[in-house]
């Protein structure tokens, strides 16, 4: 994938020298507030995760890899070169998706991405690295342990570049999502539909961003000419090895589809290809098809 030559994106947040425990970031105030509504919960006779969690959704986290708690504040491999390749993607995103809002007569407003390692406080909460990448509409921002490309080329078998930045182009497809009301809506109608139901509403919330990210390669590659056939490959292996059925399988053996909230290894590919080769968002409506 061709990004060296790329301008680096302004919206970096690096918080990689921040210890962080759960519910408090050491040396600073980010857990200040969670710790308050706490007490205020516990005062109330209330309990505080029910507080806690109305803190808003962290769209993206089926990558469970290490029990919690362990892995904070491991140096993330590849150091500066993988915060420039990060920035430069990022930077990707923000010309490919002000373009299509331009031409649609709106502004994008581009999100920040948040570079952490270990543990994270966000706008939606406590996040530890084994969570995987995050997307919190509440601030948002886009929260990314940069240790997760290492899982993504070990564990999952997907390595290369273009894998890499389909991981941020999906997470940035959420806070498109988020612009256009979809996300609030979608949250909406889960809070009044059973788990299972609310489960499928979000598989087509995530297959509707893995479009999305196919939408941003098409465009970006035609602007920029950033892709070859071994790069469309990459991105591929890293789609559909993120389907729940491949993740389900590896970590427990068998597969349970009423528990999806991403989508089939099958799904996940079809709507990353739909994107690629329509490279048009109109064309990614997940949720008016009987079958995503």
């Amino acid at each position: 994938m061709r990004w060296r030559d790329a301008r680096r994106s302004d919206n970096v947040e690096d918080r990689r020298g921040t210890s962080m425990r759960r519910g408090v970031q050491v040396g600073g105030a980010g857990g200040l507030g969670i710790l308050v509504l706490a007490l205020i919960a516990m005062l109330l006779g209330v309990d505080p995760r029910d507080i806690l969690q109305q803190q808003g959704p962290m769209v993206d986290s089926p990558y469970v890899s290490v029990p919690p708690g362990q892995g904070t504040d491991v140096p993330a491999p590849g150091g500066d070169e993988l915060r420039d390749f990060v920035s430069a993607v990022l930077a990707y995103t923000e010309d490919t998706w002000q373009d299509i809002f331009r031409r649609a007569g709106e502004s994008y407003d581009p999100p920040k991405l948040v570079l952490f390692s270990g543990a994270v406080q966000s706008a939606c909460g406590f996040a530890e690295a084994a969570m995987g990448p995050f997307y919190c509409p509440l601030d948002a921002k886009v929260y990314l342990d940069l240790s997760f490309f290492e899982e993504l080329s070990t564990r999952f078998r997907a390595p290369g570049d273009f894998a890499q930045a389909y991981v941020i182009a999906h997470e940035v497809g959420h806070h498109v999502q988020n612009l256009l009301g979809v996300s609030r809506k979608v949250q909406e109608l889960r809070s009044r539909l059973s788990p299972a139901e609310g489960n499928q509403l979000s598989v087509r919330l995530e297959l509707q961003a893995d479009c999305f990210a196919g939408v941003w390669a098409n465009r970006t590659h035609q602007a920029r000419q950033i892709l070859d056939n071994a790069d469309v490959e990459e991105g591929l292996t890293a789609v559909s090895a993120l389907g729940d059925d491949r993740i389900q399988r590896q970590s427990q053996g068998y597969v349970v589809p009423d528990s999806f909230t991403h989508g089939s290894a099958t799904q996940r590919v079809r709507w990353f290809r739909q994107g690629l080769s329509q490279g048009n968002p109109e064309h990614c409506d997940t949720f008016q098809v009987d079958q995503p």
